[in-house]
């Protein structure tokens, strides 16, 4: 596809993404799925359905117009089923380059509890805000972009948990993508062992932080 002179370039990308994700034990077998924009600003390359992250190559990952159209390639394999909200959210915010959806362990379990996990590190506050709780769809089933657009309509969110679904960073570029899957789940895990021991010695409250950097308290006070 000589058209889009960055292909191999961002397909490398996010192989090299998909594998830490695999890696870090964020996704397992062939579910969640991972995008780029191309330069070119008016396509995506996307993980299709079926393929594991483990298991991305140049010649199974897909390439797809914004209108949602699929551009041939070698391999026929089926486009990810999330496909529609990965395009709603490229055309909805300019600056979202990536986005990482992954069924990490912990921040799916609270999602599966119906618990907005809480940002209660500095980290968390500084790096992500908030990380709002999409109720499944009208019809009990996954999530679509008519259930995850109007949330990330909104420029100050670049990460949001799905309910009993999994999770999603939406950044500049995939490797910021990735870290907000990464803080995701590991603020998912200091949540569980906080409130595990908060129940174990009979405290029902905790302080949180209300600003993310020394820099932003100071300007506060």
């Amino acid at each position: 596809m000589p058209e889009f002179a960055d292909l191999h370039e961002k397909m490398d990308a996010l192989i090299a993404t998909a594998r830490r994700c695999f890696d870090g034990r964020l996704q397992t077998n062939a579910g969640g799925n991972l995008s780029v924009r191309l330069d070119r600003r008016d396509a995506i390359v996307i993980k299709p359905s079926g393929v594991g992250f483990r298991e991305c190559t140049r010649d199974n990952l897909q390439v797809v117009m914004l209108d949602g159209t699929i551009l041939p390639s070698e391999v026929a394999l089926k486009p990810s089923k999330d496909l529609d909200f990965h395009l709603d959210l490229y055309r909805i915010r300019e600056d979202i380059n990536a986005i990482v959806h992954c069924h990490s362990p912990w921040a799916t379990g609270y999602a599966s509890a119906g618990i907005e996990i809480p940002c209660l590190t500095v980290q968390t506050i500084e790096k992500i805000g908030r990380m709002p709780l999409i109720p499944l769809s009208a019809n009990g089933g996954p999530q679509t972009e008519v259930e995850i657009s109007p949330v990330f309509r909104d420029p100050s969110i670049r990460a949001a948990v799905l309910a009993n679904h999994g999770t999603i960073g939406a950044a500049k570029d995939l490797m910021a993508a990735q870290y907000l899957a990464e803080i995701i789940e590991e603020t998912a895990h200091i949540a569980y062992v906080r409130d595990t021991l908060m129940a174990a010695h009979g405290k029902t409250g905790a302080d949180l932080p209300q600003y993310g950097t020394a820099a932003d308290a100071r300007a506060a006070g």
